[in-house]
């Protein structure tokens, strides 16, 4: 038999050394208000908030965060004393109620629920009908005259605990379930009668004791004790730990166990239970949001196990609890002046708040909420920026389906999280993690998902499940990452076994690729076209707030006109690093570049080089024209020669194959010229080559190729600044360590640049001669490599290589996910800046280059320049301005104005 236990079931030992002297881990939620979320959670903190202004909540108790961090550091064992203060707070509830748990007459039900800092949406786990036992059964079904809802309630206790507590397999109990309901000929679980739901309770019980080996628990003290161990273990989960690192969320919080006195939906049609949002979390629409389930409990709306109603049917139904509920939307975001995420359950024509929460939204929403409130007085400007994640606008920024080119949808659903994703089907998230992460473009399509599918969520493009709603958790996370999604899609009829999805006559696998548009909720056989994403009224306008509280400065990293216009449109003050040998690797241009690498003389190479000239200054042209008053920062030829030829294996491959089975048909001396090729790459490989010849190195040894890269600056600058615009021009010398490697360059740049203009009658053009700081020697000797700079650029990306000792194409790869599972270093480095090794550097180099050279102006063009957490850190080491990709420059803008709000000094 195999067995399936959750290894902390049971494992609630108490430590007694372990309690910190006057220590309290238990309040009541009378005792708590919103300012307490570090200790109760924001769970715990919401609902004792709600209860302190007057709105109607069940009652209960909350284990702080600080017990469940407490049983972390002690391998599991509960702080002494923590048993004995759940239990008086217990029976305070009992004497408060009038019921006793799991009694006989008049039993007391409680749910057993987690309640993070910070919101993890569906990670955790929640155990509800906690009590639950044969007498208390038949207690219920006295007290409440309906035996149907006392079994209902206790088979729906028996499933979460099994699964929750025992560590079941959730399946095993739909599976029994799903055959009940088969030989009674019922679709819905509301068909079953009160004899069916007490036969599928014993069931129940006997797939609990076939998969662990013993009995579920019926004395309640115990079931509340094991069911508080489990939430805390649930902390710990795989997709809790995948959400918190998706969401860069501390592992040391903890989780607080709120336990909270059982409100029934699932009494009948007078009954329901739903999630509401105070505005629309896609568009952000100042609309009722949210939808509910009659005769049913909390979780059957989360899970996507029903497909719910919308929310403005509840009027029809029950029309007083609709009022109700409005106005109680209303208080909540007014008390909070944020969009609310609302949990209700409506027992027996009865309104009850389970939960408080702001509101996961779209950045779209995002920004219009925060502009809406500013609008209606709510909140202030700044404000309003420190609510927006400056890492989700990056949602804003993909492609979306062009209506007027779709064919005729294959299905429809809800439109749960906006935008198109395009990708091949695959139906189960190891397989969307595996494929998603190895770059394939993947849909994750679904039943439903659940909270173990986060990892092969966040690998896809987009979701497609067939059950659940707008609230449903596909639909909760996938918004929050930004990802489309079509939820509720019941045309679908998945296969997981065959791997196959069935719509009508059409069937597809997992070859077949879809379109899903989560803005329409339409999906789409094949893969369709996207347009550009166009910016809205409220980007514009928000990021107009955060431009005016920033100091950095933000460019783009741009390497082709196109690149360039598109970061001008998204707010780029500049192009902060233009890397030119991108230019070279064009397919009509790499043979030249491969004649002026093998050239025999200095002729040869000159005149491949001058065959160059005139498409890199084509290339600078655009690219000034693009950014006409703003600086472009031009970085000289940076990599090793060897890079613009073929590999060595796959070239001696090719000269072996020649060698063995001759030349190919009527190519006549291939043989040769692959030899020569061959010769040359040999030549210039290295062992190391990224701290080989490149760089500066590079030009010194070869100065006609910063010559000729100089030479098509300058003349394009001055073909742009002759049609009217205005060229501002930066030339970046490459991989400098020593001041006398800068000061040879920079004679060989201003002797070819004055030659140039002085040939063009136009000594008036301004240009600037700066560095790359990326070498630790050159951040450390900064000062004197100011005396030739004009400028200084930290390439933070090797120069998180060059001072860790990481070469980031191996080390992410392998070493370093361990070291990072393993909590060897907090962050990867090359994601965000590592503060005290790289960071320091930078400030020393800012520091040292500013004593020599007063006013120098410096930046940062390494991918930190898009991390919020690194734009933060540079704001306080004073950097000037930071250069990101086109699409990140919006997170640069947004991210630099909070580094202001959160009142970093920076250098002014």
């Amino acid at each position: 038999m195999t067995t399936h236990t959750n290894s902390r079931a049971g494992a609630a030992t108490e430590n007694a050394s372990a309690r910190a002297p006057g220590a309290r881990y238990v309040y009541d939620l009378s005792e708590g208000d919103a300012g307490m979320r570090a200790l109760l959670g924001g769970k715990g903190a919401g609902v004792a908030e709600m209860r302190r202004i007057g709105l109607p909540v069940p009652d209960g108790f909350t284990v702080t965060t600080a017990a469940c961090v407490a049983a972390m550091e002690d391998d599991g064992a509960w702080p002494g004393g923590l048993w004995d203060e759940i239990r008086t707070h217990l029976a305070a509830l009992e004497r408060r109620t009038g019921r006793i748990l799991g009694a006989a007459e008049r039993p007391l039900l409680v749910s057993v629920r987690s309640g993070a800092v910070v919101s993890m949406p569906g990670m955790m786990d929640t155990v509800l009908n906690l009590g639950m036992s044969d007498q208390a059964a038949r207690g219920l079904a006295a007290e409440s005259d309906d035996p149907r809802f006392a079994w209902d309630t206790y088979r729906r206790f028996v499933q979460m605990y099994g699964t929750v507590v025992e560590g079941v397999p959730g399946q095993a109990f739909e599976d029994e379930l799903t055959a009940l309901k088969d030989r009674r000929g019922v679709r819905r679980d509301a068909e079953l009668t009160a004899d069916d739901l007490r036969e599928l309770v014993a069931t129940f019980r006997g797939v609990v004791r076939r998969n662990t080996g013993h009995d579920l628990p019926t004395e309640p003290h115990e079931q509340l004790r094991r069911a508080v161990d489990a939430v805390f273990g649930s902390w710990n989960s795989p997709r809790a730990r995948v959400y918190r690192e998706l969401n860069d969320i501390p592992d040391d919080l903890g989780t607080a166990v709120n336990v909270m006195q059982m409100v029934f939906g699932n009494k009948g049609d007078t009954s329901a239970t739903g999630v509401c949002f105070t505005r629309n979390p896609a568009t952000g629409a100042r609309e009722r949001y949210g939808e509910f389930l009659l005769d049913a409990q909390g979780e059957d709306v989360v899970a996507g196990i029903r497909t719910p109603l919308r929310l403005p049917e509840l009027e029809s139904v029950l029309p007083g609890v609709y009022t109700q509920l409005l106005e109680t939307m209303d208080r909540l975001e007014q008390h909070y002046q944020d969009m609310q995420d609302i949990e209700f359950t409506i027992d027996d024509g009865t309104l009850y708040l389970l939960q408080v929460r702001t509101g996961k939204r779209t950045a779209a929403a995002a920004l219009k909420v925060a502009r809406d409130l500013v609008a209606e007085g709510a909140i202030d400007r700044r404000t309003a920026l420190r609510r927006i994640d400056p890492a989700q606008l990056d949602q804003l920024l993909h492609p979306t389906l062009d209506p007027d080119q779709a064919p005729a949808p294959l299905t429809h659903g809800l439109n749960a999280s906006p935008g198109a994703a395009v990708g091949a089907l695959v139906f189960d998230a190891d397989t969307a993690a595996e494929r998603g992460g190895a770059g394939e473009d993947v849909v994750l399509v679904r039943w439903e998902t659940t909270p173990d599918d986060i990892h092969g969520v966040a690998a896809a493009q987009g979701v497609l499940t067939a059950h659940g709603g707008m609230t449903s958790h596909a639909a909760v996370v996938a918004r929050g990452m930004g990802k489309p999604c079509v939820a509720g899609a019941g045309e679908l009829r998945i296969d997981a076994a065959a791997r196959t999805v069935t719509v009508g006559d059409t069937v597809l696998t997992e070859a077949d690729t879809v379109t899903v548009d989560g803005t329409t909720g339409y999906v789409y056989p094949g893969a369709l076209p996207l347009v550009p994403p166009q910016v809205t009224d409220d980007f514009s306008t928000v990021l107009g707030w955060a431009d005016d509280v920033r100091r950095l400065g933000v460019r783009a990293n741009a390497d082709t006109g196109e690149d360039a216009a598109r970061a001008r449109e998204l707010g780029a003050e500049g192009v902060g690093l233009c890397r030119t040998e991108h230019m070279f690797l064009a397919a009509d241009r790499l043979p030249v570049v491969r004649r002026m690498i093998m050239a025999d003389d200095a002729a040869e190479r000159q005149a491949a080089l001058d065959e160059l000239l005139p498409v890199q200054q084509a290339d600078f042209e655009e690219i000034f024209r693009a950014m006409t008053g703003l600086p472009v920062a031009v970085r000289l030829i940076d990599p090793p020669l060897h890079e613009f030829l073929p590999d060595l294996v796959e070239q001696s491959l090719l000269v072996q194959r020649l060698e063995t089975d001759g030349e190919a048909d009527g190519a006549p001396g291939e043989l040769e010229r692959a030899r020569t090729l061959l010769a040359h790459v040999r030549r210039l490989s290295e062992a190391n080559p990224m701290l080989g010849t490149r760089g500066v190195r590079l030009s010194l040894l070869y100065p006609e190729i910063g010559v000729m890269q100089t030479r098509a600056i300058v003349r394009a600058a001055l073909a742009v600044r002759g049609r009217g615009l205005d060229p501002r021009v930066e030339i970046m010398v490459p991989l400098v360590g020593y001041a006398e490697e800068l000061r040879r360059m920079r004679e060989i740049v201003v002797a070819t640049a004055d030659e140039e203009l002085a040939a063009a009658g136009a000594a008036d053009l301004d240009y600037r001669v700066g560095t790359m700081i990326e070498l630790p020697r050159a951040a450390l000797t900064a000062g004197e490599i100011a005396e030739h700079a004009d400028f200084f650029s930290f390439g933070t990306n090797d120069l998180t290589q060059t001072t860790v000792g990481i070469s980031r194409d191996d080390a992410e790869g392998s070493f370093l996910a361990a070291y990072l599972e393993a909590g060897v270093v907090r962050t990867n480095p090359f994601a965000s800046l590592d503060a005290d090794g790289v960071g320091e550097l930078v400030r020393i180099g800012v520091e040292r280059g500013l004593r020599t050279r007063p006013g120098l102006e410096t930046g940062v063009c390494g991918e930190h320049g898009g991390d919020p957490a690194s734009i933060a850190l540079l704001d306080e080491l004073g950097v000037d301005y930071v250069s990101c990709s086109p699409y990140r420059v919006p997170v640069a803008r947004l991210a630099a104005a909070q580094a202001r709000l959160d009142g970093t000094p920076g250098r002014e």
